[in-house]
């Protein structure tokens, strides 16, 4: 690999996962009118992240990620937005009060448009379609010309990210994350079930304990924490002609950042280490991510680890785990002892959902919130008997109710219920109700821990 390193310098590599654009020279017009717009994050916001991740490598925080498996420019909505930003709060005030640990909220948002596809083509109806790739760069109509890849989208993907951070910004800072404000975060549709019930019982004990705060001197006015949080932004940096557009050389230290997030993540189909992406991630400084699945070798990660970590800083690295429920206990444990065991400083998150896709009997996609679940088990238990610390989790996820993947006790959604609220773009989501109850389980595992640690 090149020593030298651009923001350009990935287009001398070979490249997987990209669309091909009929107009190339619209699109050099489009790169060049994105690289003038003002970023949509700081650097600095980025190295706060990283401090905030390095602290959850060493099990002083733990980290939640999650959001959309793709973004939407027809259901673009506060209401949206607003549904996941609660629901993220929940889960997040929900681990804090059982682990006594801060969580480190990052959400799949503001970014997240791009989709990587098995095959460059589909078949619907008898018909060939360039296979839909993500609404920055298509339309999911199966319409021939609205399929064929169009580089304006790029601008409206970062107008709609720019107008989601902001909203967000203005719900994390402006009163929404009180946390006297705890019982409002319970989502209306929940509020009858018994996971909402549980959570309020939940919020009902934060309350009474700010109650008395207050009566010893300490409230929102005195200390901000109680009324403020940090949401941060994360995508899949899987266009890279967009993601180089917004790179940004920092007028304080003189690194790059990639503007478009706080944090970037590498899927496991383009992590070839002498291809794009991974020549792309190697020259950016903000915290980033990588998928590691079932086909990820001992030798192979650390390679990776190294490339994309050479100075082995804490919080720069998460490694992202998805293997699927009847996969990880057979691949992890192995890949997990091998980077301990040279002393790499990473995050390790799970990814439950990627690893346990399947196509339901009436030909929905879908997940099954037993197998998620397993695999979010298995995944505590396996750091658990290495002695390592298992970090964070990654979902798909959404705050509406929507009837995308089966199970769970909360809500018991079946194979019949798929076609009643099946929304997603792409992959399955866990609605709020699933999320919650995976939350209220995850406490459960960090409370044990923490009992453990202090005996």
């Amino acid at each position: 690999m090149d020593k030298k390193w651009t923001p350009s310098s990935w287009r001398n590599f070979p490249i997987k996962q990209q669309p091909s654009y009929k107009d190339t020279e619209q699109l050099l017009k489009t790169e060049v009118e994105l690289s003038s717009y003002p970023p949509l994050i700081f650097a600095e916001e980025a190295r706060r992240l990283k401090d905030q991740l390095a602290a959850v490598s060493r099990g002083e925080a733990f980290l939640l990620q999650g959001g959309d498996c793709a973004e939407s420019f027809k259901s673009f909505d506060a209401n949206n937005i607003k549904s996941l930003f609660q629901v993220m709060m929940q889960m997040a005030v929900v681990m804090t009060f059982s682990s006594g640990k801060p969580v480190v909220k990052i959400g799949r948002v503001a970014g997240q448009f791009a989709k990587p596809r098995s095959s460059d083509t589909e078949m619907i109806n008898g018909v060939e379609y360039p296979s839909y790739r993500g609404d920055i760069i298509n339309d999911i109509e199966a319409d021939l010309e609205l399929r064929e890849p169009n580089p304006k989208k790029l601008l409206k993907a970062y107008n709609q990210s720019a107008a989601t951070l902001n909203l967000l910004r203005a719900f994390a800072r402006g009163g929404m994350a009180d946390l006297n404000k705890v019982h409002q975060w319970n989502l209306d549709y929940m509020k009858n079930h018994p996971l909402g019930e549980k959570y309020e019982e939940l919020a009902t004990k934060i309350s009474e304990t700010l109650k008395f705060m207050e009566a010893c001197g300490i409230n929102s006015s005195n200390a901000p924490a109680l009324s403020q949080t940090t949401l941060y932004t994360s995508h899949e940096a899987l266009l890279l002609n967009y993601e180089e557009a917004l790179t940004r050389k920092d007028s304080i230290t003189g690194e790059y950042y990639d503007c478009s997030a706080h944090m970037l993540w590498i899927g496991d189909r383009t992590r070839d280490l002498d291809e794009a992406h991974i020549e792309y991630f190697r020259g950016i400084q903000n915290p980033i991510g990588c998928k590691v699945g079932p086909t990820m070798q001992e030798d192979e990660l650390i390679q990776l680890i190294d490339t994309l970590n050479p100075k082995n800083e804490a919080g720069r690295l998460n490694l992202i785990v998805r293997m699927g429920a009847d996969k990880i206990q057979e691949f992890f444990p192995k890949l997990l002892k091998r980077v301990e065991g040279e002393g790499k400083k990473v995050v390790w998150s799970c990814d439950p959902m990627h690893g346990n896709v399947e196509k339901a009997s009436n030909g929905y996609k879908t997940r099954d919130f037993a197998n998620i679940l397993s695999e979010v088990k298995q995944f505590f238990q396996i750091h658990k008997e290495q002695g390592s610390i298992a970090g964070g989790i990654h979902l798909e996820m959404t705050g509406q109710d929507v009837t995308e993947c089966t199970g769970s006790t909360s809500c018991n959604i079946t194979t019949e219920d798929l076609t009643s609220r099946y929304h997603t773009q792409c992959d399955p989501r866990l609605n709020a109700d699933q999320s919650l109850e995976l939350a209220f389980m995850i406490a459960d595992t960090l409370h044990e821990a923490n009992i453990a640690s202090t005996k």
